[in-house]
């Protein structure tokens, strides 16, 4: 059996709120608390989870229910303020259309710095760029300025550079449903190559056809607690129809 690529143990994050819960069903959830006199909001709850390095894990659960948060504590963004996280190797969050991008820079300048933020050298830039370039599919805009570009090519220049670090893990919020299909199932194409290789993909997605066909474990999050037993893909989905059905 594989190792684990991440652990979290009894993860617990409190973010700190303005004015508390100002709603009925915000106080009955109980997901807003008083902390030494703040009012802080419960976004994850003793989450246990364990992925295996080379599995491909969705992760679905309605909006709020703390799938990116999630994603954010595996990347070391947060910390939480319970439990322990682990990670092995190099991680890299791929979250939001021109998420770490500089607008005023062109799309090859963006390459470099994102690349030399993640520890490569220039001779490692220069044998990539060329690669990360053609696969974006935005080779006449790529010495222009990023704030020219549209959200479809931001997306695909920030998938290129993600995939083409060969980061040993590899966190994606919702960005592989921006393109057309074509590229999308390019994107998929590459994913399922890096995971070959060993690479550890962890996706939050509302596509449950996506999470269905191409992840081999999938969870259901809500109000910050994981909602499935199995981990199993159609276990996850189903999990996720019914909260939904419930919250009708």
């Amino acid at each position: 059996m594989k190792d684990n690529a991440i652990e979290l143990s009894s993860v617990t994050l409190d973010f700190p709120v303005k004015g508390g819960a100002k709603y009925l069903k915000e106080q009955i959830t109980g997901r807003f608390r008083k902390n030494k006199g703040k009012t802080t909001f419960r976004a994850l709850e003793s989450v246990d989870l364990e992925i295996q390095q080379g599995q491909i894990l969705g992760i679905v659960g309605p909006n709020g229910a703390g799938k990116s948060t999630i994603l954010r504590i595996m990347a070391g963004i947060y910390h939480p303020d319970q439990g322990a996280v682990r990670t092995r190797g190099r991680c890299v969050l791929l979250a939001g259309i021109g998420t770490g991008f500089q607008s005023n820079l062109s799309g090859r300048e963006n390459i470099r710095l994102n690349g030399s933020i993640m520890g490569l050298n220039h001779s490692e830039l220069a044998a990539k760029m060329d690669d990360i370039i053609a696969f974006s599919e935005i080779e006449a805009h790529i010495d222009q300025p990023i704030r020219t570009y549209s959200m479809g090519m931001k997306a695909r220049l920030g998938f290129a550079i993600a995939a083409h670090l060969e980061p040993e893990i590899l966190l994606i919020d919702e960005v592989m449903a921006v393109g057309d299909a074509a590229f999308q199932e390019k994107c998929k194409q590459r994913i399922r190559e890096m995971v070959s290789g060993d690479t550890t993909v962890v996706i939050v997605s509302h596509n449950m056809n996506t999470v269905k066909t191409f992840c081999d474990k999938a969870i259901c999050i809500h109000e910050g607690v994981i909602h499935t037993s199995s981990k199993g893909v159609q276990d996850a989905i189903d999990a996720y129809h019914r909260i939904l059905s419930e919250e009708e």
